[in-house]
């Protein structure tokens, strides 16, 4: 016979090893296989885990980043206005201290100048009188060589004395 039509006795041991090795093979082999491919969806699902997990923790470092340079920033700015402030309060600070000793030394200069023409006053004034004083010597020496004269012009001076302290 052929291939394509086999005898009965063929036929009957093809089946039966077929089925002792379908037998084997769901005893023992499909058990291993099944659990390999168990594990290896586990392992597969656990990594996938373990991949989102790790894309969380690279956003949440992200976002970590920017808070800090976020931060770092606002500390940089701050940094620089308290910076620019204290440049601000010492020059003002400068600005007002040489203001004052400006003001103090022209106050300086003016009591000096004040005494300086206080006593050049003080100085023209007793110049004044003692040639006040010499012209009067001369001029009374040649007016009052009689006596008339004399009480005349002691007369004219108390009534003058008399107007002023009225």
């Amino acid at each position: 016979m052929g291939l394509l039509q086999p005898e009965s006795g063929l036929l009957f041991w093809m089946c039966l090893a077929f089925g002792v090795v379908l037998f084997l093979l769901c005893k023992f082999g499909f058990p291993i296989i099944l659990r390999s491919i168990e594990e290896r969806k586990e392992y597969i699902d656990s990594s996938l885990e373990e991949a989102g997990k790790a894309r969380q923790e690279t956003m949440h470092l992200k976002e970590q980043g920017r808070q800090v340079m976020e931060e770092a920033q606002a500390q940089r700015w701050k940094i620089l206005e308290d910076t620019r402030a204290e440049q601000e309060k010492v020059a003002g600070e400068m600005r007002q201290k040489a203001q004052q000793e400006a003001a103090a030394i022209i106050e300086n200069a003016r009591a000096e100048a004040q005494a300086q023409k206080e006593a050049i006053l003080r100085q023209a004034n007793e110049h004044i009188v003692t040639l006040a004083v010499a012209v009067a010597q001369k001029m009374l020496r040649q007016q009052l060589q009689d006596t008339k004269a004399q009480a005349e012009l002691a007369g004219r001076i108390l009534k003058e004395m008399d107007d002023k302290q009225n």
